[in-house]
């Protein structure tokens, strides 16, 4: 046999096993297939009707309505389960036409997959994306409606550099899913462009962003210490803009707890609390006392330097004591139709480069998340 198939490209490049048919009226014929099927199934010589495959099997379903020959020959991109032939498989086949009443049948052998004790919930995968890409979705959308409105080509720039966020999360979730290494702490990172990046991605509207102090410089995962950002300032606009603002004055006693449910020493507020009128270093000014005042489900959200670290800290409602413990936990959420995915994965993106979080209450009565290295 030859290593060709109907559209010319060699079946050599496939791990799975593979067969070439060309349709022949109500069947089709085999015309190549690879070294991996040959291993797998019996020697099967060129024009072979593909019928005689499926009938091997004793057991077989498709993903359309039809049975396998009749997708096959209509040329339908379906997929095919077959078991039921000793201790082949079982197996998924997929129907991949090409054209001229060509195509490849690749068979995966589902024995070889990962059990579902080893893989990530589906459920799981699907919300870290979900969550995940709504950050630049929202940015895209708002950029792409102030463009028809303006006129103002500027706008499509920041689509395009949500566009490619977005793939930056599907490749995250691809790394996650495949097992490989969470981070790449290669780069020198500013904490202060990291966080003026990420709010650049975010839909924080009715907010506004102060970079404190003078912040550090670390060895990290750029990408990923923006992702963080990211989320912990979506998670302080959301949650806030929900909430009710009428506790933003309450007296709240400085206890903490760490994400692991550990205690921790309040912060020292002479050294790095969060400053009355610092001068705001991003794109967002904080409302000047002399201008009108503020709306009140507006929020405020503080980027400072610690000794040994950073904080994120806003004048929000702020979390109870005992739900500390919890909001790092992948499903936790206090919102209608939140993930409670947002805080995990900054959790995870922490643990990951061997950093220690501890959520505590901000001087304003907010959330204070402390990160150290």
């Amino acid at each position: 046999m030859t290593d060709e198939c109907p559209a010319a490209i060699p079946l050599g490049a496939f791990p799975d096993p593979v067969l070439a048919y060309t349709v022949d009226g109500r069947d089709a014929r085999i015309t190549t297939t690879n070294a991996s099927f040959e291993r797998r199934f019996e020697r099967t010589p060129p024009d072979t009707l593909v019928s005689t495959v499926f009938e091997r099997f004793r057991h077989s379903a498709t993903t359309g309505e039809q049975d396998p020959m009749t997708h096959l020959v209509r040329g339908d991109p379906v997929g095919v389960y077959l078991d039921g032939d000793g201790n082949r498989g079982p197996f998924f086949a997929r129907v991949i036409p090409t054209d001229g009443d060509a195509g490849y049948l690749v068979f995966s052998d589902l024995q070889q997959c990962p059990s579902i004790e080893e893989m990530p919930a589906v459920d799981q995968v699907s919300s870290v994306i979900s969550h995940d890409l709504r950050n630049p979705l929202d940015v895209a959308k708002a950029h792409l409606t102030a463009a028809r409105e303006t006129g103002d080509p500027d706008h499509f720039d920041s689509v395009a550099d949500a566009h490619d966020r977005m793939e930056r999360i599907i490749r995250d979730v691809l790394t996650l899913t495949r097992g490989d290494a969470i981070v790449d702490p290669s780069e020198h990172v500013s904490i202060e462009t990291a966080a003026t990046d990420a709010w650049q991605s975010v839909d924080t509207t009715g907010a506004t962003l102060e970079l404190v102090e003078s912040l550090p410089t670390v060895t990290a995962d750029a990408d990923r210490v923006r992702r963080l950002f990211e989320n912990l300032f979506r998670n302080s606009v959301e949650h806030n803009a929900a909430d009710s603002r009428t506790q933003r004055n309450d007296s709240v006693a400085h206890d903490s707890t760490d994400s692991r449910g550990r205690s921790a020493d309040a912060h020292d507020p002479t050294t790095d609390r969060e400053q009355a009128d610092p001068k705001p270093a991003s794109r967002d000014q904080s409302p000047d006392p002399s201008d009108e005042e503020a709306p009140e489900d507006s929020v405020s959200i503080t980027v400072g330097a610690l000794a040994d670290g950073f904080y994120v800290a806003d004048d929000g409602t702020g979390i109870p004591a005992d739900e500390r413990e919890t909001v790092f936990r992948p499903g936790h959420s206090t919102m209608n139709g939140g993930t409670g995915l947002g805080l995990a994965i900054v959790e995870q993106i922490i643990a990951a480069h061997d950093w220690n979080v501890t959520l505590t209450t901000a001087d304003r009565g907010g959330a204070r998340f402390e990160v150290r290295f």
